[in-house]
């Protein structure tokens, strides 16, 4: 089923383009109508990251949940897996978090939990958006069963000793000395005064946000500012956020970047050798390097694969009873210390292993050489090149030409009119060869329609 308003993480768009404070009123109305379960006076609880239109987002938001009757805590800017553990914590009946992760402070965008921390199923947010296309005037709250509206203070100190509290008791990171690029995001607070507790020596960017730079030149999807901090101050990591903090990328002492993927391998040898994996086994989606699946079999660890998206990589956690799950860019999920995916939890799973080895970062995330992997766009114009005949033959001919000795990846993109081609494996010159293969056969048939 299409969905009108919400996509693979929550509803995300232009500010006072698609995101407009309508937008935002009418899922405060309807959320709040689906999560009133009980006499209870119910609440919500609503984070946000640093951009400018979080304010206006966040207002629209408490007035329409307050329409219905919901009390509304307000967090201020925190990360995105704080929210999700406050919502929880807090016994709220949900939780919301505005951003739009990633993306640069143009777009905003508005992520919802359910009581138990967890993003809310299709099911659920097919309920909202049905709300929020009908007239909700008689199902509003009479005038004495309007809800409040509070900031509540402290909620910074309770994320930091629940980051701080995922590490044995007695690891300090005494000796450290570590480089934390925020993203001007919602972290920046949080992130250098928990490491700091820790023991840490720490050197912050990405700490001054003023409504525009979030994610500009910073943090995870940037990392070439935390590159040339570490090798400035001679550093022994740097850890690089994005704007909402649930993803996490590593740089090691010499500047080099290290993806989602080593930092997996990472935690889940660790994990493995303490006895903490649920399973032998451990979840990724489709775009996690050939070289990580062959390692983990290496080490007898599984790896399953779902679609991308950190969704997917949750259900399929939850489903089969596995605790740590993610994707090359970052997206740690750790299901047994929170619900979503926590980039500063995760750093600190990676940092607890430097520190026990005693070896540099460039030594202990550095797991396995990754297969060389080859990512082409084919924009198209309309129809479904996927199922042209002779598209459908190159693929045929492509997986030939690999031999059982790499993979290919061919998938529509879920937010525009793009065919993704990704191949990977032993012989970098063979695989672009497969992949090209596809390209040219995907470039006629679009130019055909």
């Amino acid at each position: 089923m299409v969905r009108k308003y919400f996509g693979t993480d929550g509803i995300r768009g232009r500010a006072n383009g698609l995101i407009t404070p309508e937008l935002a009123l009418k899922v405060g109305q309807a959320a709040g109508l689906v999560f009133q379960r009980g006499d209870h006076r119910h609440r919500v609880v609503i984070g946000k990251d640093t951009r400018l239109s979080g304010y206006m987002i966040e207002n629209a938001m408490v007035a329409g949940f307050t329409s219905v009757g919901m009390d509304v805590l307000l967090l201020g800017p925190m990360p995105t897996p704080a929210v999700a553990m406050l919502t929880k914590s807090m016994r709220a009946d949900l939780g919301v978090m505005i951003s739009a992760s990633h993306n640069l402070f143009d777009d905003n965008g508005i992520k919802l939990f359910g009581p138990a921390g967890f993003k809310l199923s299709d099911d659920v947010e097919t309920q909202i958006e049905q709300l929020m296309d009908e007239n909700l005037d008689k199902r509003l709250a009479q005038s004495a069963s309007l809800g409040r509206a509070r900031r509540i203070d402290g909620v910074h100190d309770r994320y930091i000793e629940f980051a701080k509290r995922t590490l044995p008791r007695d690891l300090s990171l005494d000796g450290l000395r570590v480089v934390v690029d925020c993203a001007n995001g919602a972290a920046y607070k949080v992130v250098p005064e928990a490491l700091w507790e820790l023991g840490a020596d720490v050197i912050s960017i990405g700490v001054e946000p003023d409504g525009f730079n979030i994610n500009k030149d910073c943090g995870s999807t940037s990392p070439e500012a935390l590159s040339r901090k570490v090798r400035e101050m001679r550093a022994d990591i740097g850890i690089a956020l994005d704007g909402d903090a649930d993803r996490v990328i590593i740089v090691d002492e010499r500047g080099h970047v290290v993806d989602g993927d080593q930092l997996l391998a990472v935690i889940a040898q660790s994990w493995k050798d303490d006895g903490r994996l649920a399973k032998p086994g451990i979840v990724a989606t489709v775009m996690s390097n050939l070289g990580l699946e062959r390692y983990l079999k290496e080490q007898g660890i599984e790896l399953l694969r779902t679609p991308v998206g950190d969704r997917y990589v949750l259900e399929q956690m939850l489903k089969g009873g596995y605790n740590l799950g993610g994707e090359p860019s970052g997206h740690i999920i750790m299901s047994d210390f929170a619900t979503t995916g926590d980039g500063f939890v995760a750093a600190l799973q990676v940092l607890a292993v430097v520190q026990r080895l005693g070896r540099p970062v460039s030594e202990v995330c550095h797991r396995f050489e990754p297969m060389p992997q080859i990512l082409k766009n084919v924009r198209y114009r309309n129809g479904k090149p996927l199922d042209n005949p002779t598209v459908k033959s190159a693929i045929v001919d492509a997986e030939k030409r690999l031999n059982g000795c790499g993979r290919l990846l061919i998938r529509p993109s879920g937010t525009e009119p793009v065919i993704r081609v990704m191949g990977e494996g032993d012989n970098r010159d063979l695989v672009e060869e497969a992949v090209d293969m596809i390209v040219s056969a995907l470039g006629t048939a679009s130019a055909a329609a």
